[in-house]
């Protein structure tokens, strides 16, 4: 896949294209990039993905400090490239582009950089200032514009249709099997090893605290997980907490991301980790002492290693 940081000079083939935020890049999304590809080999074109950085979000809102998301762009580019997307179109985002009339967008963005034959979006798309434009704008100007539309319907799964917005409510409720499976992969968080209190080591359990290397990477609901790590280009099983370790925290403490790497003893500090989350286990719980954590510790890492056969 070719990542392309602006519109210029793109001198794509017959470019098929979609655009959106794709965060997540989840099972709804793969429909709408299957059909894309699909469609770019029947018209011997090219399949095109317009997303944007930074996220609006973090461009119109005030307050930002709550807002978490379930990609990078990194990220991002490496599930569309997985995808079989030909070129990504990365757009900054930035309060002039927030402006732009959706009409214009089509005409300036769509039709005349891009050069677009045949635009596919999803079920609830809207872009262009405040969000105007819908696939009825879209439309609208397709006919003049000479271009074809195409609308791929929502990706249900039992009651729920797939989006964005309801994984991250699921991951931030602990319904990492549900996340997971509108998600299409296991939900997964990059960070680097950075000093802790070692108190995980005194209990019998030496554990790595984990800096996320994003800070709107959104970090599941407080909890015991079973995860898989990602280390040195090693797959290791291993349990994870997240929360504020009330048992032997006197008073709340900044939220922390704690992993035990099962069989694995080694200085990590600095290195970079890549957790996938797997099941939870528990909820976070404040035990009487600390020998009752540890207790309940060996507990968990039985259970975790049952599940992560």
């Amino acid at each position: 896949m070719i990542v392309h940081n602006d519109v210029e000079d793109l001198k794509l083939t017959n470019p098929v294209v979609t655009m959106g935020i794709f965060d997540g890049v989840h099972r709804g999304h793969k429909a709408i990039i299957d059909r894309l590809v699909s469609m770019a080999g029947k018209i011997s074109g090219e399949s095109v993905v317009i997303t944007f950085h930074p996220h609006p979000r973090l461009v119109l809102e005030k307050g930002v400090e709550n807002i978490s998301f379930l990609s990078t762009i990194e990220e991002k580019s490496d599930l569309l490239a997985k995808e079989g997307v030909g070129h990504l179109v990365i757009i900054e985002f930035n309060e002039r582009l927030s402006k732009m009339r959706a009409a214009d967008f089509v005409k300036l963005i769509l039709v005349e950089k891009i050069g677009t034959k045949h635009l596919i979006v999803g079920y609830d798309h809207h872009f262009g200032y405040k969000g105007e434009g819908n696939y009825e704008t879209i439309i609208s100007c397709a006919g003049s514009m000479g271009f074809l539309v195409e609308r791929v319907p929502g990706l249900q799964s039992g009651n729920t249709i797939i989006s964005s917005s309801v994984i991250r409510e699921a991951l931030t409720r602990g319904r990492i099997e549900d996340a997971n499976n509108w998600l299409g992969y296991n939900y997964f968080l990059r960070g680097f090893i950075v000093e802790g209190r070692k108190i995980g080591r005194k209990l019998g359990f030496p554990t790595a605290n984990i800096e996320a290397s994003y800070n709107y990477k959104l970090v599941p609901a407080d909890g015991v997980y079973a995860v898989e790590v990602q280390l040195y280009g090693r797959k290791m099983k291993a349990m994870l907490s997240i929360g504020y370790n009330p048992t032997v925290n006197a008073q709340l403490a900044k939220r922390s991301v704690e992993v035990n790497i099962f069989d694995f003893d080694e200085n990590i500090y600095g290195k970079e980790i890549e957790i996938e989350f797997r099941y939870r286990l528990r909820d976070e719980i404040k035990f009487k002492n600390a020998e009752e954590l540890a207790r309940q510790m060996e507990i968990d890492r039985a259970h975790a290693l049952s599940l992560l056969v």
